[in-house]
């Protein structure tokens, strides 16, 4: 199977995916910002609502309404697809980097080996989690993973998808979360709860509190 590392286009920025009412879709370079540079226009694919771009490589994640429990993995340049895998729920989210392809359902998280597709690792009876909220790294020396830890407070679980092992809990709200973000270099992961009125910004991997940012501040 081909490896979806190493095809990345020198230069090229992160392209983002726009949908279509026509079911198709399409990735844009972002190299200029004054003009978007259409680099790939899919087929007809009914129901597209989950489309996630390995950086600037060939590689495309997709995931349609006609078929909710499954992952079609694309090499779009080639217009084939590599693989293809089910799950015994409706997919609510996905995410990639250089290590991992996470695929997360309400109550569990599948880790899969993004250079052959491998299932390393099943998360299951995960909080509850409707919104298939989770946020993975991208730096390239790691490979984090962060997700509700509660259906009730703020609690985050950040997980280590490369040992496969829990890092730490951190209690970072104590309304249910509704937003994860890492920074580039995945030292720091930033929360903020449904509630609405903070973000909170903690080290990683140790989970303590570095900043808060009110809704207000300047």
């Amino acid at each position: 199977m081909e490896s979806a590392d190493g095809a990345d286009e020198p230069g090229l920025r992160l392209g983002c995916v726009a949908f279509n009412q026509d079911s198709t879709h399409q990735l844009f370079s972002l190299t200029l910002v004054e003009e978007l540079d259409c680099v790939h226009k899919s087929a007809d694919t009914p129901g597209i609502y989950i489309a996630e771009r390995l950086f600037s490589s060939s590689l495309v994640v997709v995931v349609s309404s006609n078929e909710p429990q499954r992952v079609h993995i694309y090499h779009f340049r080639k217009g084939t697809e590599i693989c293809s895998y089910s799950y015994p729920h409706r997919i609510l989210s996905v995410k990639l980097n250089r290590q991992r392809l996470v695929v997360c359902l309400q109550e569990s998280i599948y880790i899969h080996n993004i250079k052959d597709m491998k299932l390393l690792q099943t998360l299951f009876n995960t909080p509850s989690n409707p919104s298939g909220l989770c946020a993975l790294s991208v730096s390239q020396s790691s490979s984090y993973l962060a997700y509700p830890g509660s259906a009730t407070d703020g609690e985050v679980i950040v997980y280590d998808t490369n040992s496969l092992s829990s890092l730490t809990k951190i209690p970072a709200h104590d309304s249910p979360l509704a937003a994860l973000a890492f920074s580039a270099s995945a030292t720091n992961l930033a929360s903020a709860s449904e509630r609405g009125t903070v973000i909170r910004v903690f080290s990683v991997p140790e989970g303590q509190r570095l900043f808060g940012f009110r809704r207000g501040m300047k």
